[in-house]
């Protein structure tokens, strides 16, 4: 198995167990010399805080970080301000992609750091997880609604 795939299977990991708790199911890991300093608000904040803390510095220069699902804005503009090296994510977000499917922040030429993007990693695995968990919601509601 390829690098990239093994840590995206620790965000997938991550991502069943939210779901178990009733959560969205999006995981998030950020690696470093390659080994996972983080496993953990969104993913990516609550990786990208713990990541600040294991190495001591906001910047995370040499680190990447693994997500499920494509980064929302919110979560792009933290992940160049803490200068990651490389996003690698699963599925792509149609809505509020910010890594290139609606709009890329995570290379905008106007901020101070630029990412480098891998997309589409376990993407079938990533998308699924996602639209099962929300299926459920949507049919719950119905029986809640009485449809």
């Amino acid at each position: 198995m390829e690098p990239d795939e093994t840590f995206m299977q620790e965000a997938l990991r991550l991502a069943t167990k939210a779901r178990a708790a009733e959560e969205v199911p999006i995981g998030a890991v950020v690696v470093r010399e390659g080994k996972i300093i983080d496993a953990t608000a969104h993913a990516e904040m609550l990786a990208l805080t713990a990541a600040e803390a294991a190495v001591g510095d906001w910047r995370l220069t040499d680190c990447d970080l693994y997500v499920t699902k494509e980064p929302c804005p919110m979560c792009a503009g933290a992940i160049v301000h803490t200068r990651i090296r490389r996003v690698i994510f699963g599925c792509a977000d149609i809505r509020a992609g910010a890594a290139g499917t609606v709009m890329n922040l995570l290379q905008h030429n106007a901020l101070n750091h630029r990412c480098l993007i891998t997309s589409a990693v376990l993407d079938t695995e990533c998308a699924a997880l996602l639209q099962d968990f929300f299926r459920k919601k949507r049919h719950g509601a119905e029986q809640i609604d009485g449809g």
